[in-house]
């Protein structure tokens, strides 16, 4: 591969690789606390800690909204599919923020998308997103959205 080649291999790699988002792009935000057992050996809350964010920040708006009720509704969501970018360290005892959009609404599913901020920040320290397929909590098969979590999807949409 030439010089030219690479520098413009390099370039479309740069293109592709995912970057962070400004709070414009999230239409709800949620207040979350870090605790000492977030971080990890390096000093920074551990990659997985993400994914419990995640779940804490939609749920709550979901639970808040009485679009779904986590001990006895009939209908609950099955997290199938998930996924973090990472572009700043965080750490205990800093505060966090959640900002939560919504960017697929499904028959019976939803893509939430998530950015994790420092508190303030202008921009995402991580952001991802995980894939709810809303399911009969008896039957565990697929149903369509709830009138009452469709309406609470929408607007984060």
């Amino acid at each position: 591969m030439n010089d030219n080649n690479r520098a413009a291999s390099n370039e479309a790699a740069a293109l592709d690789r995912p970057q962070p988002l400004p709070r414009s792009a999230y239409r709800r935000f949620v207040p979350l606390a870090t605790r000492w057992l977030d971080n990890d050996a390096y000093g920074h809350i551990n990659n997985v800690v993400y994914y419990a964010l995640f779940d804490t920040a939609v749920n709550g708006i979901l639970v808040e909204a009485g679009a779904l009720d986590i001990a006895a509704g009939e209908v609950i969501g099955y997290v199938v599919e998930t996924h973090c970018n990472y572009f700043a360290p965080l750490a205990f005892p800093q505060a966090l923020e959640a900002g939560i959009r919504v960017g697929r609404i499904g028959g019976s599913s939803v893509r939430y998308e998530i950015g994790i901020f420092a508190a303030g920040a202008a921009e995402t320290a991580a952001r991802g997103h995980f894939i709810h397929v809303y399911v009969d909590r008896a039957t565990e098969r697929p149903v369509a959205l709830p009138e009452r979590l469709m309406q609470v999807v929408k607007e984060l949409a």
